[in-house]
């Protein structure tokens, strides 16, 4: 035989490449075949599906046969498309890790309004840890891991609405509790007008969720400022925005609030450390900088009281001085301990709770007529496997969970006073999910469930578990700016 022939070597079958292809991989690419499969495995019997697993093969492929040319380009003779692929590689793989850890582990998200002052503090970013009530599978899985619904600057969605999974949540730790803080999808975030809940909006409604607009302007107005609002479109559950409130009301209780002490089942609940309701208070002087700092007001909250000539009365009999301007009234959202701080200066005149206003937009709508803020309910709060009566009362509280949460879009109230779900007349409805009743610590400053309702299990994202790090948008990065004392705080102290 002639070693110095140029014949080709015999072509090799498929088994003996595939064989050849095994028994040449290196050790350590088996190791990390190993940790990687075992990895993928635990997530599959998580899942519970284990169609899943079949995508074992392309992992065996990606590390061990290599049939898929995923790494074409190492081969490339042209540097720069070695160097540019070798980033895109890298970026995609990073991708992949931050999807799959935000959507079955946890994220991060910043506290955008004080509604949980002081618990939480607007310009807090926070760990939210997805494990703890079991993450929800992604429901709209084709997304953008880094950003909840629309892409900034260009301001286009950061999802394709197709395909859409159904709902599923994957066994966690425990279900939620009361006292939990909760971040959840705004479930009045269906329905969105994308002019308004842009940043740079000048509409004087800017950020108002659209059923709030509908109430204040009417479906008419909104149709003919469409220049100004935007198309309506419609985003789903998972997309939806992110919002973060305690949880106070669980499944198949009965909630009310009277004098702004919350009932459950008729027994009241022990009020959080960090509670805050609205005080008006009077000065000597104008209160400079420092000494708001001193009371801990928020610089969004140092404002005038707005005092109407009923206030007088309540004002003269609490020790304010009427009609001094050298002595000016302020009103901010303060906790028990903040009250003290201020009775105790010798800077304030006098100090009082404000007065409760009257609410025009309290959920649910034609029941909440003499409700307010402070002074709300009862309400019971649906849980998965109950059923109602549905009269035109009930109907007028739980229509929204039945119509857009529970799926049956076509229900209504007819004419004769009948409840048609599926086109058919119906006397009970019995709930497929469970629901909760949110609310925010800083009670009279606190877009909630008392303006919005109930909660759904799906709209559930996970609980916070410590703040990452703080900023205070009121002061520069050098003077205090970073908050060191909150780095790595509990985000639930109160639970």
């Amino acid at each position: 035989m002639n070693n110095n022939d140029n014949t080709p070597a015999a072509k090799l079958t498929f088994k003996e490449d595939l064989l050849k292809r095994i028994a040449d991989t290196k050790t350590t690419r088996w190791w990390r075949f190993g940790i990687v499969a075992a990895l993928f495995l635990a997530w599959v019997a998580w899942m519970g599906n284990w169609w899943f697993a079949l995508l074992l093969i392309l992992l065996f492929d990606i590390y061990i046969t290599g049939y898929i040319p995923f790494t074409w380009w190492k081969k490339s003779k042209n540097k720069m498309v070695r160097s540019v692929m070798s980033w895109v590689d890298a970026i995609v793989y990073a991708l992949i890790l931050v999807y799959f850890v935000f959507a079955f582990v946890g994220q991060n998200y910043q506290i955008p309004t004080s509604s949980l002052e002081k618990t939480l503090l607007v310009g807090d970013y926070l760990w939210v840890n997805k494990m703890v009530y079991g993450p929800r599978v992604p429901m709209t899985p084709v997304h953008f891991p880094l950003v909840q619904n629309t892409f900034p600057i260009i301001n286009t969605k950061s999802y394709l609405d197709n395909p859409q999974v159904s709902y599923r949540r994957l066994k966690g730790l425990r279900s939620v509790e009361r006292g939990d803080i909760v971040v959840f999808n705004f479930p009045a975030g269906d329905s969105v007008l994308p002019k308004l809940a842009d940043p740079g909006s000048t509409s004087p409604f800017r950020g108002i969720d659209y059923y709030s607009l509908e109430k204040i302007i009417g479906k008419q107005a909104i149709n003919a400022r469409k220049s100004e609002f935007g198309e309506l479109m419609y985003r789903p559950v998972d997309r939806r925005d992110n919002y973060v409130k305690r949880c106070v009301g669980l499944p198949g209780e009965m909630i009310g609030i009277r004098d702004g002490v919350i009932y459950i089942d008729g027994k009241p609940l022990p009020q959080p450390e960090n509670v805050q309701f609205v005080y008006w208070f009077q000065t000597k002087f104008p209160l400079l900088d420092a000494q708001w700092e001193e009371f801990e007001i928020a610089a969004d909250d140092r404002k005038g009281a707005d005092i109407s000539t009923a206030d007088i009365e309540l004002l003269q009999a609490n020790g304010f001085v009427a009609g001094d301007n050298t002595k000016p009234i302020y009103s901010a959202p303060l906790t028990e301990e903040m009250v003290q701080k201020i009775k105790s200066s010798p800077a304030t005149v006098a100090i009082v709770k404000a007065p409760v206003r009257n609410d025009e937009y309290l959920f649910p709508d034609g029941i909440s007529a003499n409700w307010t803020h402070a002074d709300y309910g009862e309400l019971w709060i649906p849980k998965k496997g109950a059923s109602i009566t549905l009269t035109p009362t009930t109907w007028a509280i739980y229509n929204r969970a039945i119509r857009n949460y529970e799926g049956h879009h076509d229900a209504y109230l007819g004419e004769d006073g009948k409840v048609y779900i599926d086109g058919k007349p119906t006397s009970k409805y019995t709930f497929t999910m469970d629901y909760y009743f949110m609310m925010g610590d800083n009670r009279d400053n606190s877009l909630d469930s008392r303006y919005w309702g109930f909660v759904p299990e799906d709209h559930i994202v996970g609980t916070p578990m410590r703040v990452l790090i703080s900023f205070d948008k009121d002061k520069n990065l050098l003077n205090g700016g970073i908050r060191w004392n909150r780095i790595l705080k509990d985000a639930n102290p109160d639970d």
